[in-house]
């Protein structure tokens, strides 16, 4: 007899691969992050499409705080939703934010690799680096959050990630970046700054790596890491989205 998780994951995966939304998911998948990242992990074993890379989501410390918890997460990021900057996006009820953020294309060498990422060691890894726009939202019919487990277990809440230029990797002050992204419809005008991402987004890139380490993921190419957010998750609307990072770029999507 199929399990309840084995259910439920089906019926999710069924919704993010045909774009669907489906009742909320019970408790016991999403009360607790590690329930939830097990049960993102059932899920992502289902999905049998090519994966580009991976995300880390919480990086906001204020926000880690109040809810409670000791770290970020991460889910998978398939080829699918993965736009150039400009492309359009359609969103639906379930769709609550837009997100800017910087993403490193990292080596596939990183996966010979025997030993813990640090700080020290990091940049040997990165080939290259991008301003990206990440669109987030549930497969569900639920809003709010109440733990990082909502939105890990459901594939880490990630919908579209569009990416700017990429630029080869040099060292720059990753942590002290302003930021901004600007709706020119609603005339949304968000500032913000790379201090914002898990002290900044070379450890939380760091943190994803040493993860998917200790998960023994691997993948056969050079792969993307998504960093986190640098304003904050913005409430999301309709037009035209322009985000902005010093020193790396802009990139755009218009959302329908």
């Amino acid at each position: 007899m199929i399990s309840q998780s084995e259910k439920i994951a089906n019926k999710l995966v069924n919704a993010f691969l045909k774009n669907k939304i489906i009742a909320p998911l019970p408790k016991k998948f999403t009360k607790k992050l590690t329930e939830a990242n097990k049960f993102r992990m059932l899920c992502e074993s289902k999905v049998k499409k090519p994966v580009i890379g991976f995300k880390a989501g919480g990086t906001g410390i204020p926000v880690m705080k109040k809810l409670k918890e000791k770290e970020p997460f991460y889910a998978s990021v398939y080829k699918d939703n993965f736009l150039k900057s400009g492309k359009g996006v359609k969103i639906s009820r379930a769709t609550f934010g837009i997100e800017l953020e910087v993403c490193y294309l990292i080596k596939k060498s990183f996966f010979n690799s025997k030993s813990s990422v640090t700080m020290k060691n990091i940049t040997k890894f990165i080939s290259h680096m991008a301003p990206c726009i990440e669109i987030v939202g549930y497969r569900q019919r639920k809003k709010g959050i109440t733990s990082f487990g909502d939105l890990s277990s459901d594939f880490g809440a990630n919908v579209k990630f569009l990416i700017g230029q990429k630029k080869k990797y040099k060292k720059i002050n990753i942590g002290n970046l302003k930021t901004n992204i600007f709706n020119k419809k609603t005339k949304q005008n968000i500032n913000g700054n790379t201090s914002a991402v898990f002290i900044n987004p070379l450890n939380s890139l760091r943190f994803v790596l040493n993860k998917i380490k200790k998960d023994k993921l691997t993948l056969n190419k050079n792969f993307y890491v998504f960093t986190g957010s640098t304003v904050g998750v913005v409430p999301i609307g309709k037009g035209l989205y322009t985000g902005k990072i010093d020193k790396l770029g802009s990139v755009k999507t218009i959302i329908r």
